[in-house]
Order: C-alpha cells, then structure tokens, then sequence
C-alpha cells in the first residue's frame, strides 16, 4: 500500500470522525488527561470494545491539531511495522504540517506497533486506545519503560446515562425528579450503559458481543476449539456473581485441560468482557487457589445474551455494583481492591474494599425495598466479616430502601442503588 493510498484513507476516517463529533456528544465523568501529556508521552485509554474510548480520545483533541488514524479498518487490515513510517507520512500531508497530538485507534492489531510508538514517544505526544488490557499494557510496560499513563475506560456510567438522556440528578429532589431517576434507573439496570445500545437500541448488543468473541479473541489468540470458548463465555455471563473454579468450568464446557480454560478465562478479561474478583484472605496462597467470582463488564449483555438465570434483577444489581467499584478503583488516586468474602461456615459478603493494607468498606447487594425484606443471614455475615476483618463501614445496597441500624455494636447503612451509583 502506497502514501497515496493511506491518505485517501485516513481523510475518509477524519471526514468520519468529524462527523461524528458535530453530532450529541456526551461528557465522560474522567479526569483532566490531557494534563499528562504536557511533554513528549503516551496516553492510553484502554477498554473493552466500543465503550467510547475512540469518541473520548477525540473530544480530549478537540480544537488541537491531531493527527488520527483508525486501525480497526479492513482497509487497513494486515498493515505492518514496516509500514507505519509510510502511515506518518500520510498524517503529516494530509495535516499539511506536524501535529500537535497523534492518536492511533486499536493500534495493537499491527504486530510490532509498540516500537513504533516507543519512537513517536521520544518527541510527540501520543494518545493510543486498545481493547485488549494484555497486548497494551503488557507491551506498553515493556517498551516505554513507566514512560506512559494509562486509563481503563467503561461503558456509560448511570450519572453519564442520565447526561445522555438529558436528566439532571441534584443533590435535594423533588418528589418528581426522584420518581424520573427511579424510572432511568429501571432502563439502565436492564439496558446497561453502551452507546450504540443508547442510540441504535439494545439490537445491538448480541452482534456487539459476538464481534468481541471473534475480532478480539477467537482471531486473535488462534483459539481452535471455538465451540467450547463461546459456551464458556456464555456460561460466565448467565452465571455473573457466582463462584466458579477452573476445574469446575472444564468439566462444564468439556475441556480436558484445566490449563486451557484458565488461559480462555484471561483472554476474556483481557478483552475487558469479564472482571474476574478473588476471594478474600490474608494469606496469598488460599486467595490464589480459592474459586473466582466473574461479571460481566455491562447489565445489557447479560440481558442479550445470558441464558435462562435465575433472581434476574438481583444478578444485574450485584453485577451493576461490582462494574461501579471496578469503574472508581480505576479513577482512585490510590488503587482500591476489590474481594468478595466467605468464611468456614459459608457465611458470605458480596464485596471487600481494599486500601493499601486495610479493608476500607463492607458491602451487601439485596434487592430489597423494604427493611423487612433484607435477609437475616446477609447481616449476619457482614458483621462476622466485620469482625474478622477489622471493618465498621458497612453498607448495604438496596432496590429501594434507605436508613440505619445498630447490630450488635456496630452501625449498617442501606443505601438504594440508584443513590449510591450517583454518589
């Protein structure tokens, strides 16, 4: 392929990309990024597959002279290392100068881009945006030496759903603004928060899902037994919230080799699809060697595509909130982690939050809108986990209903959902 050529082509994706811009754009709840890129740097916006990652690198660049080019483009399928300088080239004729920023969309799908980067690094300013968390951040470490940021990016949170629907939440509500938040929240809790699903309709999330199976996965890691990834991933998702060992799963889907379902696991957390959480202990051995628990990165695919799961409403509210903590770990100043707890007596807490050495909160999910409704055993199990790991703030996520108890010495909060995501 030709200068000639690669221009024609990128001019169509920055007609695109332009186009797309002038339409309704939504603001994302992140912080200031461009500020790390003051010098010669990489940033990277990492996430799964069309969560806005493209459309946020570019209102970052907007009104700055950038140069952009899209390699998730059959045009440009196959394309090289060897090629990239021709790319550049392109960029500088088409811009008719040097720009100020270059952003490169799914770049990780040139195989050696992170050299090619690494040099741009040296004296230009680069955002690059990747679905694949292994690929970029395992070759962004490895070549950039630190010499990089990154952000992962999620799907529309419920404070960006309701921006996109044109909703404001304030701090005092009326008795209607509380009515039309409950009633948005009904629709993200089902519809989740990707923009096609918000503009196109919820159609689309099957196709989106199985493009990330085959673009994202079965393609790239060559993966041979196709039949058996896609149950498995099936699986995961219609059993969000619940544990699961590799053992177990290879059984499930038929796979000898436990080794091989482990690695199908981590490439589908590395596309961002999954989040996989371990158990909590104080001991690294046990937490490595106890079973997972998995969600999935959004409520709309598990409505898509999940078969036949039981207590509906209260997977999507535990996989709603276990997506929320993943989304505000990421934009912590310092990195929360997040566990689930079970003791000898299987007694369980749905999520420990991390700090630095100490648990930093307890947390229940119940779809409950009365106090009457929240179970006997879901508190007792937080205050022995209270107990055990030395916590006091414990709360509780309901459907819908709202106060404080003292138990035994020590103070719950209910919270309902909608409230607590708005936080």
């Amino acid at each position: 392929m030709n200068v000639e050529e690669i221009k024609s082509i990128l001019k169509d994706q920055k007609d695109e990309l332009k186009g797309f811009l002038s339409g309704k754009i939504i603001e994302r709840d992140t912080p200031e990024m461009l500020s790390f890129l003051k010098t010669p740097n990489v940033l990277a916006l990492l996430g799964v597959r069309r969560c806005g990652k493209s459309t946020l690198a570019a209102m970052l660049l907007m009104g700055s002279d950038f140069g952009y080019v899209n390699f998730d483009d059959e045009r440009l399928a196959g394309i090289t290392s060897d090629s990239l300088n021709k790319v550049l080239q392109a960029v500088y004729e088409l811009e008719g100068s040097e720009p100020k920023y270059l952003l490169f969309d799914e770049i990780q799908d040139v195989k050696g881009w992170e050299l090619f980067v690494g040099r741009m690094r040296r004296s230009k300013r680069v955002v690059i945006t990747g679905s694949n968390a292994k690929l970029l951040s395992g070759e962004l470490a490895t070549h950039l030496t630190g010499r990089y940021i990154d952000f992962t990016i999620f799907p529309f949170s419920f404070k960006e759903f309701l921006r996109f629907n044109g909703i404001k939440a304030p701090n005092v509500m009326s008795t209607f603004e509380e009515a039309q938040i409950k009633r948005e929240f009904e629709r993200y809790l089902n519809l989740g928060g990707f923009p096609e699903a918000l503009t196109i309709g919820k159609a689309m999330l099957p196709r989106l899902y199985g493009d990330i199976l085959q673009k994202d996965l079965i393609s790239r890691y060559k993966i041979r037994n196709s039949q058996a990834f896609r149950e498995l991933a099936k699986y995961l998702i219609s059993n969000a919230g619940r544990e699961v060992s590799y053992s177990k799963l290879a059984k499930i889907v038929s796979i000898k080799n436990v080794h091989t379902v482990k690695n199908y696991v981590e490439y589908l957390r590395s596309s961002y699809l999954i989040v996989v959480i371990e158990r909590f202990s104080f001991k690294l051995k046990q937490q490595i060697l106890a079973p997972k628990k998995v969600y999935c990165i959004d409520n709309g695919v598990i409505e898509a595509v999940g078969f036949n799961i039981a207590d509906l409403r209260g997977v999507l509210m535990e996989n709603l909130t276990a997506i929320e903590l993943q989304r505000r770990s990421s934009g912590h100043v310092s990195p929360l982690e997040i566990f689930y707890w079970r003791d000898y007596s299987q007694r369980e807490v749905d999520f420990v939050v991390k700090e630095g050495r100490k648990v930093k909160q307890l947390i229940q999910v119940t779809y409950a809108s009365e106090k009457t409704e929240v179970r006997e055993r879901e508190i007792k199990a937080l205050l022995s986990a209270s107990r055990e790991l030395r916590c006091s703030n414990l709360l509780v996520i309901t459907y819908d209903y709202e106060g404080e108890e003292k138990v035994k010495g020590k103070t719950v909060r209910y919270v309902p959902i909608w409230k607590w995501l708005l936080q």
